[in-house]
């Protein structure tokens, strides 16, 4: 290829990606519907296979359209692995620390604590229940009260019935799965950590008596205490495992 159509080869991806994104608009195409082939938009638009190839790969990449062997690309749901990439990378590379995240994941999850305990139904405000039972149960295993930890905070943005909500908090667990054992290091003694776990179950019993001020207050008690925590327990420098925001 000569050197000139080699410069304009990331050029005429970056307009194939927008013509893309202009169609789905511009067809009113929905998650799980088709788009047209790689042939057909390349042949549309005069481009190459292999810009097709590159502008759909990295459509995919973004979550934008969901490829796969031998069937048509269709439009993808909203995911949030794309911000956990954006977000490891941050702070992996010094942009942001680990409490910046942590700030605003509190702001974030008052919000979701709230509005849990205003549209949640009863399975939901169940579940929420049960899950700090099981972190109360499992206190001494590390690994599976982390886990019961994260879905924790995932039912209350699932019962707050905001897709972005949950998406949003989605994308702090490769960052969780590090700090809430780093968190839990720095509670030695059994008074912190029933202490912890009570936080917990005052944030579940208000989103099941369906009190948004108490749901928000209870949430922000906890996150006074975990931010504390996080920020002596994991230093900023801590490296996010390869591969860690891709299991959302």
């Amino acid at each position: 290829m000569p050197p000139a159509a080699l410069l304009a080869e990331p050029s005429r991806v970056r307009q194939t990606i927008q013509h893309i994104n202009d169609y789905i608009r511009d067809q009113g195409l929905k998650v799980g519907d088709s788009l047209p082939s790689e042939g057909v938009f390349a042949l549309e638009l005069g481009v190459s296979r292999a810009v097709m190839r590159e502008a759909f790969g990295a459509l995919a990449a973004l979550r934008v359209i969901d490829v796969g062997n031998g069937r048509r690309a269709r439009i993808a749901a909203i995911d949030g692995s794309v911000l956990a990439n954006s977000l490891d990378h941050a702070v992996s590379t010094d942009q942001i620390s680990i409490g910046d995240v942590w700030d605003v994941r509190r702001t974030i999850e008052a919000r979701t604590a709230a509005l849990a305990a205003t549209h949640r139904t009863e399975a939901e405000a169940d579940r929420i229940v049960e899950l700090a039972v099981l972190m109360e149960r499992d206190v001494a295993d590390r690994p599976s009260m982390t886990g019961h930890d994260l879905a924790f905070h995932e039912a209350i943005a699932l019962a707050a019935h905001n897709p972005l909500f949950l998406q949003i908090v989605r994308s702090f667990a490769p960052l969780m799965r590090i700090a809430v054992p780093a968190a839990w290091d720095t509670r030695l003694a059994q008074r912190d950590q029933t202490v912890i776990i009570e936080r917990h179950h005052a944030i579940a019993r208000a989103i099941k008596a369906g009190d948004p001020a108490a749901a928000e207050a209870a949430m922000n008690a906890h996150f006074d205490v975990s931010i504390g925590d996080v920020l002596k327990g994991l230093s900023p420098n801590t490296p996010i495992p390869a591969g860690a925001g891709n299991g959302l």
